[in-house]
């Protein structure tokens, strides 16, 4: 069975497979081959899978951005992201955290939200591009806020983590695993972080939500099927992940990369897709 990754080796997409998919091998019985096909952002792979035979066999694992934001950034995807798959699992979730170089006056997210307010356009944002993870939360939390920022794009999120603490930039939408290191070195400040709960990697951070009712913003990685897959097959898919996230060997490796194992069934992954879309 190929498991598709449209990106390359390294990402969060490629490194949750292949922790999980070994053992889901381990309990049906069955092969999966764990394949970079990548490009054009991630949609060489994620067409692919759109146009493979419904038999189970061909397998996606992807994220928000194939199947929410890109949607709505791009008019030619060569794929229909709500009509062409059929949601099987959810792999895990990564949360991003407000954060600030520690020379930034804030220590909350109600002071960093007043500062801004008085200083539109002066606090230096950084992301990982624009139509990224990092670049949309912070789209998100100015329009939810009433604030304004200066938005300077990076070539991708380590860079822009980079600017930060170097003092490049003031502050960031930073994903958690990207930043919880510099925030053990005091080397960058966490505000709130973009989940509607806590998050057991900064347990003393509270949500942004607190401040600002509402506001969420997590990105998720799950397997996807080729549209018509039978249910059964997809039903057993669930079953067989969910199975492998309880192990606490999987639970421990993806906590160690700050990833939050997640488990939901058909239907709340196909309701969450809808909802976010």
């Amino acid at each position: 069975m190929r498991v598709i990754v449209p990106f390359p080796p390294g990402g969060a997409n490629d490194i949750m497979a292949r922790i999980v998919f070994p053992k889901v091998s381990e309990q049906v019985g069955q092969n999966f081959l764990v394949e970079n096909r990548s490009g054009a952002g991630g949609t060489v792979g994620t067409a692919t899978v759109a146009q493979s035979k419904p038999d189970g066999y061909t397998l996606l694992v992807n994220s928000v951005a194939s199947h929410v934001s890109n949607p709505h950034l791009h008019k030619n995807l060569p794929y229909d992201a709500l009509g062409d798959f059929a949601p099987v699992a959810t792999l895990g979730i990564l949360v991003a955290a407000l954060t600030v170089h520690p020379s930034m006056p804030s220590r909350s997210v109600k002071e960093f939200i007043a500062l801004a307010r008085k200083r539109p356009k002066e606090i230096i944002f950084g992301h990982a591009g624009f139509g990224s993870f990092i670049h949309l939360n912070t789209v998100m939390l100015e329009s939810s806020a009433g604030i304004s920022v200066t938005h300077v794009p990076f070539k991708g999120g380590g860079p822009a983590v980079i600017g930060l603490v170097s003092g490049e930039t003031q502050a960031m939408t930073a994903g958690v695993g990207d930043i919880i290191e510099h925030f053990k070195a005091r080397r960058a400040r966490p505000l709130g972080v973009t989940s509607l709960q806590r998050v057991s990697q900064l347990p003393d951070i509270p949500p942004i939500a607190d401040t600002v009712p509402g506001f969420e913003s997590v990105t998720w990685v799950s397997l996807f099927a080729p549209a018509g897959t039978p249910r059964a097959i997809i039903d057993q898919l669930n079953q067989a992940l969910a199975r492998a996230l309880r192990e606490p060997d999987i639970v421990s490796r993806m906590s160690v990369l700050n990833y939050d194992a997640t488990i939901r069934s058909v239907d709340e992954l196909t309701q969450r897709l809808k909802s976010d879309h």
